[in-house]
């Protein structure tokens, strides 16, 4: 038998569920770091994915709670793409990732986790998809959530919004 242990999970397992839309609530908070948020923009934020596929998995998300882009105003939709581009700027700058996959999951046949509209930033590296993933359909995550975080605050606030 393998065994592949993961003890940080159980906070997220036995752990109090929210009720409300996390992508809401999280910005309404005020703990930044606590809920992992890199960039607070004007009309949209970046945070950290808790449960990434990758080191360094990002989430950017407006604070107004819509579900497709279509609802976007202009502006959110402006900054979104900019707050992106200073996202590749931030993770490149932390992390030196070889490329990125970026996307988002619109509707739940999408496979879209919750229904606030969000887009995920994953750095890539050359050879990221070893063994695991193909063998034992597990995913391993290098570095602890709260380092990456502290290397990608530090490259956020130098590249600014």
């Amino acid at each position: 038998m393998k065994q592949l242990w993961a003890p940080w999970r159980i906070e997220y397992i036995l752990g109090k569920k929210p009720r409300g839309c996390i992508l809401c609530e999280k910005p309404r908070e005020r703990r930044d770091e606590e809920n992992y948020i890199l960039l607070r923009g004007k009309l949209c934020y970046v945070m950290l994915n808790a449960y990434p596929y990758n080191n360094g998995h990002l989430m950017i998300s407006p604070y107004r709670h819509v579900v497709s882009f279509d609802e976007l105003s202009d502006d959110e939709c402006m900054e979104m793409m900019r707050v992106l581009r200073l996202s590749l700027v931030a993770l490149r700058k932390a992390l030196s990732p070889d490329g990125f996959n970026i996307g988002a999951n619109l509707g739940k046949t999408a496979g879209a986790g919750m229904e606030h509209l969000h887009l995920h930033v994953v750095p890539r590296w050359s050879g990221d998809t070893n063994f695991m993933p193909v063998l034992a359909e597990t995913k391993v995550i290098s570095e602890h959530l709260r380092a990456t975080y502290q290397k990608l605050k530090k490259a956020f606030d130098e590249v600014g919004v």
